[in-house]
């Protein structure tokens, strides 16, 4: 079984953050976000020894399989997730340029749970397993110039509000649209389209709704500060999910508490109710 407590302990081991072209495919080498996913997909596989000492052969056949092992699903182009762990918690991957930058979801409003009847995702990902709820980590990475400098894990549910809180406000929007008259809308899962806005009806109208969030740096900057390190990484995980996990993935991370890596406890608003708050997890590692 693999989690983020496992990826964590990977990186930590292994602590890699040049994003060289080895992680890109041979017709977009300048794709960081791809980059950057598949640095993720090594460390919740456990590759990333393998990458950084570069002693295995057939390197991509042997991610392919550690893939296979690790993932039920890995993920589609324009829908979240971008990948989920095999009986275990979905995976969306954010790359940003600047340690401040807020996250772009697109269409994609912020999810603390991810759900098997979303519009969003593909039927591939809803057959991947027998499920229908599932807890979601967002990983977000700041990449420039090939070097992954900063790295944060957060789930959904420390993160972003319920979804009836963006469904509220995406309901009311398109109902507001669809109350314009003498237009012709259409079925859609972004806000609404227009068809036939012209009188030869050839001219159509998609209206899409554009998500962003903070960064979960600037969100929690309560609780942690950056440092001025080559290589951070931080991780918030609520207390009751960090003890959900397997005893053996937290003795083992926990073994590698030093002055370099550490695990504090502190206490975290909840998304739905910032007077409400909630005991969790805090792991730094610097390097």
């Amino acid at each position: 079984m693999n989690s983020i407590l496992t990826a964590i302990s990977n990186i930590v081991l292994n602590p890699v953050n040049e994003l060289q072209s080895f992680y890109t495919s041979r017709n977009r080498v300048n794709n960081m976000g791809e980059a950057l996913e598949n640095y993720v997909k090594d460390a919740f596989s456990g590759l990333l020894a393998c990458n950084s000492v570069r002693k295995r052969q057939n390197i991509e056949q042997a991610r392919k399989d550690a893939y296979k092992r690790a993932f039920s699903y890995q993920g589609s182009q324009n829908h979240p997730p971008d990948m989920i762990l095999r009986n275990g918690d979905a995976i969306e991957v954010k790359k940003i340029e600047s340690a401040g930058s807020p996250l772009a979801l697109n269409s994609s409003y912020p999810k603390a749970k991810l759900f098997a009847d979303s519009p969003m995702i593909t039927k591939k990902c809803r057959a991947c397993e027998d499920w229908y709820e599932k807890d979601i980590i967002y990983v977000v990475g700041v990449v420039k110039n090939n070097i992954l400098s900063k790295l944060f894990f957060v789930y959904g549910e420390d993160y972003a509000a319920s979804k009836d809180t963006y469904k509220r406000i995406k309901t009311a929007i398109s109902s507001g649209i669809t109350a314009i008259p003498d237009v012709k809308f259409a079925e859609t899962n972004e806000l609404g389209r227009v068809n036939r806005v012209d009188p030869l009806g050839i001219t159509y109208l998609r209206i899409r709704g554009m998500w962003r969030i903070e960064n979960p740096a600037k969100v929690f900057s309560y609780v942690c500060t950056s440092s001025n390190s080559d290589f951070e990484v931080t991780a918030i995980i609520n207390t009751e999910k960090y003890n959900s996990f397997p005893g053996s993935h937290r003795e083992s991370l926990e073994m590698l508490i030093s002055d370099s890596f550490k695990i504090s406890d502190v206490k975290i608003k909840s998304p739905d109710n910032p007077a409400k708050l909630r005991q969790a997890k805090l792991i730094t590692f610097n390097k």
